[in-house]
């Protein structure tokens, strides 16, 4: 069936095709002038007629995004945010989500670690922005090298989810109540580090990969006693029945940008832009920034052990906390800067934070170390 506006007013009307008669508003077709019906076209060769429809043809935005179900529930929340922002976006049809698989999607037989290199989760992405594939680019900021691909801006960060990390556990309410011995699944080295510096007598599967559901299926399997998991992602995905309890910032320090979505563009096209800066949350955008100065700072990849967490306090100012550790999790090295809720001021906080830290550390700090 299809529609077409009537010529007789008052709104669309049915294109029937079957085994009977075809009629418009129960008149017969054969009694009627095509040339009179609005919007109705003879298709060359084929006798087909088609009508126009209230729909956007060609997509006006193009979301670029991974493939997890946690990609696409950020990538859906950018294409809601923005409907709901721009009516023109509305229509359907009008925004369009485009997957693309990464490297780091990809190759799931090794740990993130051993694999190297940055841009793991974002390489592919960010070529297809380039090149033109698709308009905006949405990205976990945690996956977001501290440096951005030429042609290539970052102007928006949505409001951040929660920074914490899951505890999950079948048969312990807490990691301290776990039994020595017992294996932890994260192929994060951050949490591996840490939580091997507070509880030595543990053990970590740090290939433990693959999506929330992924690895939630193999915690469940008993592969692991336990894993930790972004509060934010399970929130996103609304999975939070899953969670066994929340580490404190303290218990674990979170990721740099943990819990953010940024939204990169083309550098040159102004029209996204000026979409993306209405959805930009800027407290998160200023916390965000000073995470990644101190991560630029240290150079960090996903071979080096490092969290850092910028937050507003009660009186309006930054508290950021920052910490680097060897990979086997035997020395930890922590530090916090406090200062102005601002831009250059918390840029600054970070890549101080970041050079303390180097120092202290000294070379060879992150080399593997035998567990």
């Amino acid at each position: 069936m299809e529609t077409a506006a009537s010529p007789f007013g008052g709104g669309l009307v049915n294109f029937c095709c079957g085994g009977g008669s075809v009629s418009v508003l129960g008149v017969p077709l054969r009694n009627l002038k095509l040339q009179s019906l609005p919007g109705w076209k003879k298709k060359q060769g084929f006798g087909v007629i088609k009508a126009s429809v209230a729909k956007t043809e060609v997509a006006l935005l193009r979301i670029g995004t991974r493939g997890s179900p946690l990609a696409l529930a950020q990538a859906n929340e950018t294409r809601d945010k923005l409907m709901a922002s721009h009516p023109e976006l509305a229509e359907e049809g009008a925004i369009k989500i485009v997957v693309i698989k990464t490297t780091g999607d990809k190759i799931l037989s090794q740990p993130l670690a051993d694999i190297g290199g940055k841009g793991l989760f974002t390489k592919e992405i960010d070529e297809a922005l380039i090149n033109g594939d698709i308009d905006i680019a949405v990205h976990s900021m945690k996956d977001v090298p501290t440096y951005l691909p030429e042609k290539t801006i970052l102007p928006c960060n949505l409001l951040r989810e929660d920074v914490r990390d899951a505890f999950i556990c079948l048969s312990a309410s807490s990691l301290a109540e776990l039994p020595a011995g017992s294996v932890v699944g994260t192929a994060s080295l951050r949490r591996k580090s840490q939580l091997l510096n507070r509880y030595p007598l543990l053990k970590v599967e740090d290939n433990f990969r693959g999506n929330v559901q992924t690895r939630l299926r193999k915690l469940s399997e008993g592969a692991v006693q336990a894993t930790l998991l972004a509060l934010a992602g399970l929130r996103r995905l609304s999975m939070t029945e899953n969670v066994t309890s929340i580490l404190s910032i303290d218990e674990m320090l979170p990721a740099v940008a943990q819990g953010a979505i940024g939204i990169a563009c083309r550098s040159n096209d102004e029209k996204m832009a000026n979409y993306l800066a209405s959805l930009n949350h800027e407290e998160t955008r200023l916390a965000v920034a000073c995470e990644r100065a101190f991560l630029e700072k240290l150079d960090g990849s996903c071979r080096t052990p490092i969290a850092g967490y910028a937050s507003k306090d009660e009186d309006g100012n930054c508290v950021f906390k920052g910490l680097v550790a060897s990979p086997d999790g035997t020395s930890v090295l922590e530090t916090s800067r406090k200062g102005a809720y601002a831009y250059e001021d918390m840029v600054m906080m970070g890549r101080d934070a970041g050079k303390e830290l180097l120092s202290r550390a000294g070379p060879g700090f992150f080399d593997s170390r035998v567990i």
